[in-house]
C-alpha cells in the first residue's frame, strides 16, 4: 500500500503520500542456502538418471553456471542461445502461433555466459530434439498440452512462470531425495551460482548485471554470505599459521602484588 500511495504522488496524483510516516514491521531476514560443490556433483549423476521427458541434468547444470531462474530456465529458447559467442540470452517471449507469452521478473534482458561444457550438452541435446522445435527445457509431449490449453484460452501469463511443467517442486524434491541432499529449493541452484560468482572474485555491480536484480540491496546479501566464509576462511589460515607460530612464546600478562 506505501509503493502505491508513492506512485500515486510521483505521478501527481496525490499531493501527499498518506502512509509516509508509517514505519514497516520489522522481520528477520530469510537465511540464503546455496548447495556444497559435493551436493551439485550427487545431484547431477542423479538425474542423469531421470526418464521423465524432461532432461534435469542440463537444466541444473545451466542453472548452476547461470544464475538463471526456473521460469526463466523453462522459458528459454533455441534462438537465446549463440553457440558461437558461448552466451545464452534472457530474453521476454511473445504470444504467438509456436511460444507463449512470458515476461522477466526484474529486467527487460540480460546475456550470460556458458561454458564450453554447456555449449556441447546443449548442442547435442538440440539434436535430438524435433525440427523447428522452439523450447530447450520444455518436453515436447508437455508442449503438445499446452498449446491445446492455450487453444481453449485456458493458459494464463502466471502458468507460464509456475506451470510450465507438471509436479515441477515434486519432481525436484525427489531427486534430492535420491542424492541423499538436504531438501532446498530450486532458487537455491541460484543462490549457489551467485555467491560461486562472489567467491571467485566478481564485483557486486557485476554480479548485479549477471542476476538481473534491480535492486542493489537483494545482490549485497550473496556479498555477505562469502564474506562470512571468507572470514571463517582466515580464522582458519590465522590459527594454522602465526598463532601457531607464536604460540610457544606467548605468555599472560602477569600483574605486582605489590601495593602502593
Amino acid at each position: 500500500m506505501k509503493r502505491l500511495f508513492q506512485l500515486a504522488l510521483e505521478r501527481k496524483q496525490l499531493v501527499e503520500n498518506p502512509l509516509r510516516y508509517v514505519k514497516l514491521p520489522r522481520w528477520s531476514k530469510r537465511k540464503i542456502e546455496i548447495y556444497t560443490a559435493d551436493e551439485c556433483e550427487r545431484i547431477l549423476k542423479v538425474t542423469q538418471q531421470c526418464r521423465d521427458g524432461l532432461r534435469w541434468d542440463l537444466l541444473i547444470y545451466v542453472a548452476l553456471i547461470t544464475g538463471m531462474r526456473r521460469g526463466e530456465l523453462l522459458n528459454l529458447v533455441w534462438s537465446d542461445i549463440d553457440f558461437e559467442a558461448q552466451t545464452i540470452e534472457v530474453s521476454p517471449k511473445p504470444d504467438n502461433t509456436e511460444t507463449w507469452k512470458w515476461l522477466i521478473k526484474d529486467t527487460d534482458r540480460r546475456t550470460l555466459p556458458l561454458t564450453e561444457t554447456a555449449v556441447i550438452k546443449l548442442a547435442e541435446h538440440q539434436s535430438q530434439q524435433p525440427e523447428k522445435y522452439a523450447y530447450i527445457f520444455v518436453p515436447p509431449q508437455r508442449y503438445g498440452k499446452i498449446q491445446e490449453l492455450r487453444k481453449h484460452g485456458t493458459w494464463t501469463l502466471s502458468d507460464a512462470r509456475l506451470k510450465v511443467i507438471n509436479n515441477f517442486r515434486r519432481k525436484f524434491k525427489k531427486i534430492q531425495k535420491q542424492a541423499s541432499v538436504r531438501l532446498r529449493r530450486f532458487h537455491d541452484l541460484r543462490n549457489t551460482a551467485l555467491t560461486n560468482w562472489f567467491a571467485n572474485g566478481m564485483k557486486e555491480y557485476e554480479v548485479m548485471r549477471l542476476a538481473g536484480h534491480a535492486d542493489f540491496k537483494t545482490t549485497h546479501q550473496f556479498y555477505l554470505v562469502v564474506a562470512d566464509d571468507l572470514i571463517d576462511r582466515a580464522r582458519v589460515a590465522a590459527s594454522a599459521g602465526i598463532e601457531q607460530n607464536l604460540a610457544h612464546i606467548w605468555h599472560a600478562p602477569t600483574f605486582s602484588d605489590k601495593r602502593n
